[in-house]
């Protein structure tokens, strides 16, 4: 049988941290096990990491130069030889399928691109679940106009376009009437079952209640939400609970301003973290909070707290009212302050629900977050296209 050659456009791939990242990664290194498949990923090298590399199961990745106007949005340095160099090597490759990750980065409308004039088939899988919003007015203003135009033409030119959620799916809807299948990503369970709790933060806060936030500082996720919540519990409680928060991005030093005198005597950045000792601190903490906003398809760390088994707090958004359900955990209203607030009251009041939380929210990542399930997903899809 011939291999079927796949080459993957992904915004930002590893060693680049973030929840689109590791999908990909997890993504190729559980289709590479499939021998049938020659897989190459040709992405923005933003963390300057190596130009060429081989991952995973003969995985073939290029990182090709790229700059960042506006944070978190890369862009290919056209005015660089070696881009072009890389990018016609690729062009000369005769690839079976195309794959973009996520409309609103530049590395997708490259990918869309080099599929058409190959005349591939493109498959793109959409990770957003609504217009981008971030501190600048201004940007959130080109997001949108370039969702409506061009975010809009590959949602309906695509060969296959797949949604990582329901959320995501019902976004996508905005702009076409097609059929959407949803291809949920998997959970390195095993993994995340071998990394044993962080003993420094266990012993650090042995008398406290450890309330824990796991990803980019940005405003999509609702951290300063998470933030003013804690400074209004009342002093009684706040007193006995520590909020950790692990993760970077272009809003740390702003949150940090906004915690004011709670600044390392209650509330604790923990910076970027490798995957293992973001976990690690996890299993250590006793409340896991999911502040976001509406935007991404399904928060990564939310599926990883739940597959460790903690009780969760979530707002509706990112994908949260698909996993939280009351019997896997606290679904709040909204992620206002005075929301999320009244959870964090509620859970640490109810300490004997903890444990049914977290034996639920297991089960249902065992049951729809297997790599190896969602995989053969994606295959029935490629062999309809080829």
């Amino acid at each position: 049988m011939k291999k079927i050659r796949l080459i993957i456009f992904p915004g930002y791939y590893v060693p680049h941290i973030g929840g689109l990242e590791t999908h990909v990664d997890e993504f190729v290194k559980y289709l590479s096990k499939d021998g049938n498949y020659d897989i190459y990923i040709f992405a923005p090298n933003i963390s300057k990491y190596k130009e060429f590399e081989i991952r995973h199961n003969n995985v073939k990745v290029y990182r090709y130069p790229a700059f960042e106007v506006i944070s978190n949005y890369p862009i290919p340095n056209i005015f660089n030889i070696k881009f072009w160099k890389m990018f016609f090597n690729l062009y000369k490759i005769d690839f079976d399928i195309v794959m973009t990750r996520t409309r609103f980065f530049s590395n997708t409308l490259l990918g869309f691109i080099f599929a058409k004039l190959k005349r591939k088939k493109l498959i793109h899988v959409e990770h957003g679940s609504a217009f981008v919003k971030v501190e600048n007015k201004f940007v959130n203003k080109l997001a949108y106009l370039y969702d409506i135009t061009i975010g809009k033409f590959i949602f309906n030119k695509a060969d296959c376009v797949i949604a990582i959620s329901k959320a995501v799916r019902g976004f996508i809807k905005n702009f076409t009437d097609r059929e959407i299948p949803i291809i949920y990503r998997g959970i390195e369970i095993e993994r995340i079952e071998k990394i044993k709790e962080d003993k420094e933060i266990k012993e650090k806060f042995k008398d406290k209640i450890k309330i824990c936030f796991v990803g980019r500082l940005y405003k999509w996720k609702g951290v300063e939400n998470l933030i003013e919540a804690y400074k209004l519990l009342p002093k009684n409680l706040k007193e006995k609970i520590v909020l950790l928060i692990v993760g970077y991005g272009e809003d740390l030093e702003r949150l940090k301003k906004l915690s004011g005198n709670y600044l390392n005597n209650g509330i604790y950045f923990l910076g970027k973290q490798p995957f293992d000792r973001a976990i690690a601190i996890i299993k250590a903490s006793d409340i896991y909070v999911h502040p976001s906003y509406p935007g991404g398809g399904l928060a990564t760390t939310l599926l990883e707290a739940m597959c460790c088994g903690k009780p969760i707090i979530a707002s509706p958004y990112e994908g949260a009212k698909e996993v939280i359900n009351g019997k896997t955990g606290l679904l709040l209203k909204d992620n206002s302050p005075e929301q999320i607030k009244e959870g964090i009251i509620f859970m640490v009041n109810n300490k004997d629900m903890w444990e049914n939380f977290g034996r639920e929210s297991k089960k249902l990542i065992y049951k729809n977050f297997n790599w190896e399930n969602n995989i053969k997903k994606y295959i029935a899809i490629f062999r309809e296209l080829i």
